[in-house]
């Protein structure tokens, strides 16, 4: 999950359960003073709750991008080795070449001697 897509759901799920807990506390069973002392004690929490949450995204998209550098610097060593083993091949597969092109040039009396 992107950092965006991470902090948007946290996002989402915060304002639910505060519209959620909203919507409980007007339609329970309790006096108006009750309902309005409950209210204030939530909203008093919320900047607390903010930060809490806030923190802990911070934390994750942290972790996520030390892991995702690790991966490019393990796929970077790899493509490097890559491209090493490719271009000794290539100069392998030249050698080679050249060496056949070579024998092919050469007088059959030749051919014959390089042979034994």
């Amino acid at each position: 999950m992107s950092n965006q897509r991470l902090g948007q759901f946290l996002g989402g799920f915060v304002l639910g359960s505060v519209v959620g807990t909203v919507a409980g506390l007007l339609v329970a069973p309790r006096s108006g003073k009750e309902t309005r002392k409950l209210l204030k004690k939530s909203a008093d929490a919320l900047p607390e709750l903010a930060e809490d949450l806030s923190t802990n995204v911070q934390l994750q998209a942290n972790r996520l991008s030390e892991s995702a550098l690790r991966n490019w610097d393990e796929t970077l060593i790899r493509l490097k080795e890559s491209i090493a083993a490719g271009l000794e091949a290539s100069q392998q597969q030249r050698q080679t070449q050249q060496n056949l092109e070579v024998e092919n040039h050469l007088p059959e009396s030749q051919k014959i001697i390089r042979e034994r």
